[in-house]
């Protein structure tokens, strides 16, 4: 007989849930993280943090640098260091806007393009795997979960940025 007043989630279920969620962001990070690690560049090197901005300037080209740091929420300083190492390894380009020459617009150099598919494929391959396997009403549930571990007051933003990205990417 089922404990009518058993707590759901209990403790035990949320526990487990956090859990997983380590696993499987180690598990999911790291096909990219061998990527990152093989490529060399002089007296530095290529983390998660360049992979993010690879990330969001191929899903949304001519981005801004503010549209970067509001979707990242880092520190100026901490994304000049990187845009400046991907920019001068000619992963990105910048150029200027169209009304307004001091805005700087984001874009993946066909390197970058390259680069981009390299540190991806592996985790789209991923996920396609495990959506497969979950099924349609499992990989809307899951969706569902994702957006609900995001702030409240952020969300609508993510959702916009995510179905703009699905129009933008190729």
């Amino acid at each position: 007989m089922t404990d009518i007043n058993k707590r759901f989630p209990s403790d035990d279920d949320v526990s487990q849930a956090i859990e997983l969620m380590f696993f499987a962001y180690r598990d999911f990070v790291a096909d990219p993280d061998k990527v990152l690690a093989a490529y060399e560049i002089p007296n530095a090197s290529l983390g998660r943090a360049h992979h993010r901005v690879i990330h969001f300037v191929g899903r949304n080209p001519g981005m801004t640098v503010a549209e970067l740091l509001a979707i990242l929420q880092i520190t100026k300083q901490s994304l000049a260091r990187v845009l400046r190492q991907l920019i001068d390894e000619g992963f990105i380009e910048q150029k200027r806007g169209p009304e307004d020459a001091r805005q700087r617009l984001l874009y993946l150099t066909e390197k970058g393009c390259a680069f981009e598919t390299a540190l991806s494929d592996p985790q789209r391959a991923r996920f396609r795997r495990v959506l497969e396997k979950a099924g349609p009403d499992a990989a809307r549930s899951f969706r569902e979960m994702l957006l609900h571990l995001i702030n409240e007051d952020e969300r609508d933003l993510v959702l916009a940025l995510v179905h703009n990205s699905a129009h933008a990417a190729p």
